[in-house]
């Protein structure tokens, strides 16, 4: 049956497999791939709309933006609404009262004056002095008294008292002022603690004349105490032009900008567009039939940071992409596969059918990147499918990303990646498949009861079934596609292996029938190294396989090697030891040329290339420097290499070399056993075998103690039955 070829083994690729410009280029494909199907979800729509006419579809802001003519409009509504500020003199009490005193203090002072410069004008005539004595009548004395009071009164303030009810405190008497000065004082000062506006002054003036009755003074000292009164009573609750300016200005500040926020529904279907309506659609951009450049400068930017962390992942993450450009040409594939088909369930939902999009088989992505790569890589696509999802799905969202889809996309991947595990087992797929749609289910059950507006059961119904058929048919997918690329990239899977360990495989028929003894010499081999592979965390049935594969090439000439002489005579005997050296590390090259010509798998292949690494033939080694008069350099004597690349090939290389050891002790213990596979090991050690397979000290000792355990329960010690006595005289 031919074989189909893997992508290694093609002549093309092979010139431009180990090129780094190939791992850029395909990261770039993956961008450029990426970006064109991306734009269609990040360009705006242009919408042909006209003033007083309807729309016909509901039309939502794909931005946020500020409306900034109505902000200011809402400021400016807000300033106004905003009454002058007005500020209670508390003071102005005190100071009235203060100028009521003034008054009548004046008037004692002025009555006082009189009656001195009489008194002293008797005094003098008494005396019998000359006097020149001016003569003024009342009404001239009257009128300087009058003129000296306004005088003194309109210092600071007006001139407002009548003649008359000065005239009246001057011919009051002194107790009589007393008692209009406090009855006077008294109104003032409950009036001026009250607020007073200008508006209310009048009222405040009559409130405090019709305050001051006095039934023992005249009606003539009681006017002018009114009067008096009245000119006292002035404005206390003042216009703050400062004050009210600030607080209109911090109004203003505080007044929220008006925002158009991304996904607000501007009009409604059949909706007629006014003048408000069509500046709104104006400032968020559907209007404008200008380039606007900032979506693909944005989604460029997206793009290049997406795969600027992929490829560095790649490059830091201990997997085969970091050094296999086969393997990444795959993980390219697997990851056009699954962008390709979110895009294609992105655009069913716009069918109009209830969840159709969560119908999609995002997990298949995870599925195969577990399996053919590692769990570590499908963990991180998950993340990245996430991201890419919710652009695509954002047929409904207002803005570019739909984070309802893209959580539901991260819980179906990495839940594929989880629940699969490393075994691609029919079964376990299936399985896997089945875990997935209840994460599913439990996903979109979450996201559906979080919304405002409950779902109907019928709408409910609808997403469940979706999304268990999404986690069905990425376990099919991947089923269907995983065959293609194991054959494709030689990827060594288990089912490969599995497949590779038949005993009724050709090479390993080939083996048995033709090297019976390196047959058997192999199946202990791939016992010990499976074990000591486990033991560390490796691939014990990759150890297993390539064990029964590592000495295909002693089929080539099988009695040369001592499993297969079966008491026949050691040809090597009749040769020198430089051809016996040359015969016996001839066989791992062999081997790998045989394993080549079937199309096995690298892996396969390199292991038994070099299961042998550099090792020194010891016995030919110092067989010819008998034979031989000069020292002959130990580098003839060795095997070309190269050394182990991996730990799996340098475990087989230590299983190989105990099992021959082992198979020739006689009456072999655990004692012995142990120190021998310790002393193996050491040799090895010492002489560089494992300097490039990155084995660990301590993982060379697990191997020695699983090796040991192995070999315990195959050298286990048997029963010595006693002879049958009769049968041997017989």
């Amino acid at each position: 049956m031919r074989k189909s070829k893997t992508i290694d083994q093609y002549n093309w690729w092979k010139r431009l497999r180990d090129s780094r410009y190939i791992r850029i280029s395909l990261l770039v494909a993956m961008g450029v791939l990426l970006y064109i199907l991306m734009l269609g979800n990040i360009i705006p729509d242009k919408i042909e709309i006209r003033l007083s006419q309807a729309v016909d579809q509901d039309i939502r802001s794909p931005i946020s933006v500020e409306n900034k003519t109505a902000t200011e409009e809402r400021r400016k509504e807000a300033v106004t609404a905003i009454g002058p500020v007005y500020d209670l003199k508390q003071e102005y009490a005190q100071n009235q009262v203060g100028k009521v005193t003034d008054i009548f203090e004046l008037v004692r002072q002025v009555a006082a004056d009189y009656e001195a410069e009489q008194e002293a004008l008797k005094e003098q005539l008494e005396e019998g002095e000359e006097v020149e004595i001016e003569t003024r009548t009342d009404e001239e004395i009257r009128e300087e008294q009058l003129a000296y009071i306004h005088e003194a009164l309109a210092i600071g303030t007006s001139n407002e008292l009548s003649d008359e009810t000065i005239i009246t405190l001057l011919e009051s008497s002194d107790s009589q002022l007393q008692i209009a000065q406090e009855a006077t004082a008294n109104a003032v000062f409950d009036i001026m603690n009250e607020q007073i506006s200008i508006r209310d002054l009048t009222e405040k003036k009559e409130e405090v004349e019709n305050s001051i009755e006095m039934p023992t003074l005249s009606n003539r000292l009681v006017n002018a105490m009114q009067e008096i009164a009245s000119f006292a009573i002035i404005p206390n609750y003042i216009y703050d032009a400062q004050e009210t300016e600030r607080l209109r200005q911090a109004t203003a500040d505080s007044v929220e900008p008006v925002m158009i926020r991304e996904g607000q529904l501007i009009v409604k279907e059949g909706e007629i567009v006014n003048h408000e309506i069509y500046e709104q659609l104006r400032l968020v951009g559907l209007l404008d039939d200008d380039l606007n450049v900032y979506p693909y400068i944005g989604l460029a930017i997206l793009v290049i940071l997406i795969m600027s962390v992929i490829g560095y992942h790649i490059n830091e993450a201990n997997t085969s992409l970091r050094h296999n450009n086969s393997h990444l040409v795959m993980f390219t594939l697997i990851f056009v596969l699954t962008v390709v088909l979110i895009k294609v369930f992105s655009l069913l939902e716009g069918l109009g059918i209830t969840g159709l999009g969560y119908a999609v088989p995002v997990s298949v992505g995870a599925m195969l990147l577990t399996l053919l790569l590692s769990k570590r890589v499908a963990v991180f696509m998950s993340f990245i499918f996430a991201v890419i999802g919710s652009i695509f799905f954002n047929y409904d969202a207002a803005g570019a990303f739909n984070f309802t889809y893209g959580i539901y996309l991260f819980f179906s991947s990495i839940s594929a990646a989880f629940f699969l595990g490393e075994s691609n087992r029919v079964s376990r797929i299936l399985r896997a498949g089945l875990y997935v749609s209840a994460a599913n289910i439990l996903t979109v059950l979450s996201l559906l009861f979080m919304k405002v507006v409950p779902s109907s059961w019928v709408e409910i119904g609808l997403h469940v079934g979706f999304v268990w058929f999404s986690g069905f048919v990425a376990a099919v997918l991947t089923l269907g596609l995983l065959p293609f690329f194991e054959a494709g990239f030689g990827i060594l899977s288990t089912t490969r292996l599995i497949e590779l360990s038949n005993p009724n495989h050709p090479l390993l028929r080939k083996i048995l029938t033709e090297a019976p003894g390196t047959y058997h010499h192999s199946v202990v081999v791939g016992n010990l190294a499976e074990s000591a592979s486990e033991s560390i965390g490796e691939n014990g049935l990759l150890a297993r396989v390539a064990s029964y594969y590592h000495d295909l090439g002693k089929t080539k000439r099988p009695h040369f090697f001592i499993e297969n002489q079966m008491r026949m005579e050691n040809p090597h005997d009749k040769i020198s030891p430089q051809l016996s050296t040359t015969i016996i590390t001839a066989h791992p090259y062999d081997g790998a040329d045989l394993l080549r010509k079937h199309k096995m798998p690298k892996e396969i292949i390199d292991i038994a290339e070099q299961h042998h690494g550099t090792t020194l033939l010891k016995f030919f080694y110092h067989k010819a420097n008998q034979d031989s008069e000069t020292s002959l350099p130990e580098s003839q004597f060795r095997y070309p290499g190269p050394k182990s690349q991996t730990k799996v090939g340098a475990i087989v290389q230590i299983a190989d070399s105990v099992e021959a050891a082992v198979r020739s002790m006689q009456k072999p213990t655990p004692d012995k056993i142990e120190n021998l596979v310790r002393k193996i090991i050491k040799d090895k050690l010492e002489d560089g075998q494992f300097d490039e397979s990155d084995l660990t000290l301590r993982e060379l000792d697990q191997v020695a103690i699983s090796i040991c355990e192995t070999l315990k329960g195959t050298f286990h010690q048997r029963i010595e039955y006693p002879e049958d006595e009769k049968k041997k005289g017989d």
